[in-house]
């Protein structure tokens, strides 16, 4: 025992003649001025050290009473003494014992050496420090002090790990969940003092994290959908969609388990653990400049990363793709599907043919556009000379040898009524007719055959 607890014990002993079993250690301090509050199990005190002595530092916990605990708790790896006296100090009460009241400092780990010390640590609700001995059936041999303890698989860690060699040899505060069988039984838990430390952590950072918050987070998985990352006691996920402003196909070519990333808030969903990031985000997005960078008829350079029935993709730049449409592939024939003409991967020059911001399209081509040829119209009253180019119920159309087409209707063709038209003007049939109407803005001609017969 301490000296201080001795001393105590003696002075009781001198001032009453009654045996010294029947002097307790709450009725000398009475006796000194009055019994200080009752102390519980657990319970935090705020103190001031009146003596280092021994082995042991001495608190004072007001009327006249002193509470005491471990020099070791003040020492790191048997250093100097990190306290002095008339220092103030956080501690929570354990137990009596002796008659002493015995406090600890470490929350996190109580250096219990005996079956009493675990079970009062029990009833305190604190944790004791234990070593990881064995692996044996179900879980580990952890000692506290020289008490054989069990802790299960279950309870080592928030996730249940079959790894000994990350435990064996390591020390580790506990939680006494079981104290059976006067200590031949007891059950240590690190899971929940673990998720107690989690909890606190969330607690934390939903006091401070914020939606469009900027953060550096590590990245601490990749899945095909995404990244997740952890933001100091929270896992959020940055989507693939959210990585960057090209596409990405697989996030573990941008990213790897380790790296820390700098990303935006997006989402904070407490209720049920989601939240959402993104990279993208903090990045300056190319489609702000594309309709000046890539004006319509310039000329691009890009690599085929997709191909569609309807066409294939060319990535002009990180985050802007190109669509050359299965028309304007430039073959000159008919294809059924791209892949006869391009392939992934493959270097092509292309035209732009039209650049849409808020859609995000930009429409390609493999062959520059060609300007449509300038058609002069006839004069209202000129012949016009050509061959038939198709029937239809309501006239004929005929096209002259610089490619314009005029129709002609039937009431118009001088034919008696009724007459078929597809058998007397098969298609390709020479046919003269006056120009009686043009229309500059459609390229349209309308013609009269009646009209030429009646002038000649």
């Amino acid at each position: 025992m301490d000296n201080n607890v001795n001393n105590i014990s003696s002075h009781a002993q001198q001032s009453d003649d009654s045996p010294p079993q029947a002097e307790s250690f709450a009725s000398l301090l009475e006796q000194s001025g009055g019994i200080p509050e009752r102390l519980q199990p657990g319970q935090k005190v705020n103190a001031k050290i009146v003596s280092i002595s021994g082995d042991f530092v001495y608190i004072d916990l007001g009327g006249k009473s002193e509470g005491i605990i471990n020099l070791d708790e003040f020492r790191s790896n048997d250093g100097p003494l990190q306290i002095k006296e008339g220092d103030e100090i956080e501690a929570f009460f354990v137990t009596v014992q002796d008659g002493a009241r015995r406090l600890t400092t470490r929350i996190h780990g109580y250096s219990a050496v005996s079956l009493k010390a675990i079970r009062d640590a029990k009833e305190a609700g604190l944790p004791v420090n234990g070593i990881v001995r064995r692996e044996i059936k179900g879980g580990f041999e952890v000692l506290s002090g020289e008490v054989r303890c069990f802790c299960p698989f279950s309870q080592i860690d928030i996730r249940a790990s079959r790894e000994p060699e990350r435990y064996l040899g390591h020390s580790f505060p506990f939680m006494v969940l079981e104290f059976e069988e006067d200590g031949r039984n007891i059950i240590l838990s690190r899971r929940f003092l673990l998720e107690q430390e989690k909890e606190a952590k969330i607690e934390r950072l939903r006091q401070s994290l914020e939606v469009d918050m900027t953060v550096t987070a590590k990245v601490t998985s990749i899945q095909r959908f995404g990244a997740f990352v952890d933001l100091g006691g929270i896992e959020g996920l940055i989507p693939a969609s959210e990585i960057s402003w090209s596409k990405t196909e697989n996030p573990g070519d941008v990213l790897s388990a380790g790296k820390e990333v700098t990303a935006k808030i997006v989402s904070l969903d407490w209720e049920n653990n989601r939240f959402s990031l993104s990279i993208k985000a903090l990045l300056p997005d190319p489609w702000e400049s594309a309709a000046e960078k890539y004006p319509a008829g310039s000329r691009v350079n890009g690599s085929v990363v997709r191909l569609m029935p309807f066409g294939a993709f060319v990535a002009i730049e990180r985050g802007i793709d190109g669509l050359v449409h299965i028309s304007n592939l430039g073959t000159g024939r008919r294809i059924n599907h791209p892949k006869e003409v391009v392939e992934v991967g493959q270097q092509v020059e292309a035209y732009v043919l039209s650049v849409d911001v808020p859609q995000r399209k930009i429409s390609l081509s493999l062959q520059p556009k060609t300007e449509p040829k300038k058609i002069v119209l006839p004069q209202v009253g000129e012949l016009f000379e050509g061959v038939v180019d198709k029937v239809m119920p309501f006239g004929v159309f005929i096209k002259n040898s610089s490619g314009l087409t005029g129709l002609i209707p039937n009431a118009e063709m001088a034919t008696p009524a009724g007459s078929d038209h597809r058998r007397t003007f098969p298609a390709g049939t020479e046919i003269k007719a006056i120009v009686t109407e043009t229309d500059p803005e459609k390229a349209r001609v309308r013609l009269s055959r009646k009209a030429l017969m009646e002038k000649e």
